[in-house]
C-alpha cells in the first residue's frame, strides 16, 4: 500500500493569524524551534506561509541581508542582537503583509513522490496540505525523510528526474564515453 501525504504529515500544525505581529509570529518560530508558518484565517483556510526569511526580508532592505549575515548578527554580541530584536519588537507589519501567498500546496492523497517533487522544484522545505481549502496538516523535509527511513521503497512508483536535483546535492554528471577513435584524458587520481 503506497504511503501518502496524510499518513506522514505533522498535525496539529501550529500556525499564524493574518494579524499575527512580526514579534508574534518571531515568538512561535522560536518556542517551537521551526522555520515557518502557515497562515490560516478563523476557519482554517490557508491564507499563505510565512517563514524567518519573511521577517528578515525588510530588515534586509537596509542591509543587504543574507541569511548568514542575520545569523552572525544574532551571534556577534549584545548589541547586534538588540538591533535586530528592536526590529522584531517595533515592526508593525502584520503575518498577511509579509507571507509567502499564496503557498504550494498538495492534498492528503498526494503521494511522497509527489510531495518531493513539489519541495525540489519549489525549493521549499514544507508544504502545507489541505482539504477543501483547509489545512489538515504540514509535510516538511524531515516527515519525507523519516518516511523514507521507516518504509521499504516508499518511491518505488516515482521516477526521480535528474534534472530536479537540488543544489544540495546536484545532478551527477553522466561521463560520455569518447568519440570513436579519440584518445580519453586519463582520469584525475
Amino acid at each position: 500500500m503506497p504511503i501518502d501525504a496524510a499518513d506522514i504529515m505533522t498535525r496539529p500544525v501550529v500556525t499564524a493569524r493574518p494579524d499575527s505581529s512580526v514579534a508574534e509570529v518571531a515568538r512561535l518560530l522560536n518556542d517551537h524551534d521551526i522555520s515557518a508558518v502557515p497562515v490560516c484565517a478563523d476557519d482554517g483556510t490557508l491564507l499563505g506561509m510565512i517563514s524567518d526569511g519573511d521577517l528578515m526580508r525588510p530588515f534586509g532592505q537596509n542591509y543587504a541581508l543574507r541569511r548568514t549575515w542575520w545569523l552572525g548578527l544574532l551571534a556577534g554580541g549584545d548589541a547586534l542582537a538588540l538591533t535586530l530584536a528592536n526590529y522584531l519588537r517595533t515592526d508593525q507589519r502584520h503575518a498577511a503583509d509579509l507571507m509567502t501567498h499564496p503557498a504550494i500546496t498538495a492534498g492528503e492523497d498526494a503521494t511522497l513522490g509527489e510531495v518531493a517533487e513539489l519541495l525540489m522544484c519549489h525549493r521549499i522545505k514544507r508544504v502545507p496540505i489541505v482539504k477543501d481549502g483547509k489545512l489538515v496538516g504540514i509535510v516538511s523535509r524531515a516527515n519525507l525523510i523519516n518516511a523514507l527511513a521507516m518504509h521499504p521503497d516508499p518511491l518505488a512508483d516515482w521516477e526521480w528526474p535528474l534534472a530536479s536535483a537540488g543544489s544540495d546535492n546536484p545532478a551527477p554528471k553522466i561521463r560520455q564515453p569518447p568519440p570513436e577513435g579519440a584518445d580519453a584524458a586519463p582520469s584525475p587520481r
